[in-house]
């Protein structure tokens, strides 16, 4: 049976926005603690417009423009929605499917870096990147056919996110930097019928600027609830 894509949740850099955006600087640290993080650089002054979502609500099923549409290869292209939980939802979805059968490790990284934020000074594109395999290990799945499917669960703004609104509204206005945690499963199949399933949770950082698109900015190194 060939490996899986390593458990996302555990994967990646983290991210500190409060510093960039305190000290002007343009590189990104490591996540140590996403309550102290997003305590700073996060918060949320109420909907932004008809399409964003409250702090305090859960997603259990994305809007219909939420849905992805087909990338490069089978990676779908990211969604063009304001609404922080369904561009989350989305982000997941993508996070946890691949296809080595009709896509090669190039062109699955070029597809993810597409929903990328373009502010560099906040984007951590080693978080989301170290989420694909390594080139031996993607060869082996491709020699296998590895291929998989994700179904989301929910989306929810962590506590310490929330949290951080209540302590300080106006910090978000700077960056509009949201905190998501996602829940869902993953279907794995490869050749001669062989199938297995996992659950998955990760936290991810997203940039929702009033008016714009939502976009990814970095991958948690651990869920937060």
């Amino acid at each position: 049976m060939p490996r899986r894509v390593p458990s996302l949740s555990g994967y990646g850099l983290g991210w500190s926005a409060r510093q960039r955006i305190a000290a002007g600087a343009i590189g990104l640290a490591i996540l140590l603690a996403l309550a102290a993080a997003v305590a700073m650089l996060t918060g949320r002054t109420g909907a932004r417009d008809a399409q964003s979502a409250t702090p305090s609500g859960r997603s259990s099923a994305a809007s219909p423009s939420a849905s992805p549409s087909a990338g490069a290869g089978s990676v779908a292209k990211p969604p063009p929605v304001a609404d922080p939980l369904a561009f989350a939802r989305a982000a997941a979805a993508m996070l946890w499917s691949y296809d080595t059968r009709t896509t090669s490790r190039d062109e699955q990284l070029t597809a993810m870096r597409a929903w990328l934020t373009s502010e560099t000074r906040y984007a951590d594109w080693s978080s989301i990147a170290a989420q694909v395999p390594d080139p031996v290990l993607w060869s082996r799945m491709a020699d296998q056919d590895q291929y998989a499917t994700a179904a989301v669960d929910e989306a929810h703004y962590p506590s310490a996110f929330k949290q951080a609104l209540a302590d300080d509204p106006s910090a978000i206005t700077e960056a509009y930097i949201y905190a998501v945690t996602v829940t869902g499963k993953q279907q794995i199949v490869w050749t001669k019928g062989g199938a297995g399933a996992e659950d998955r949770s990760i936290t991810l950082a997203l940039q929702c600027r009033p008016n714009a698109n939502c976009s990814l900015v970095a991958i948690s190194p651990r869920v937060v609830p």
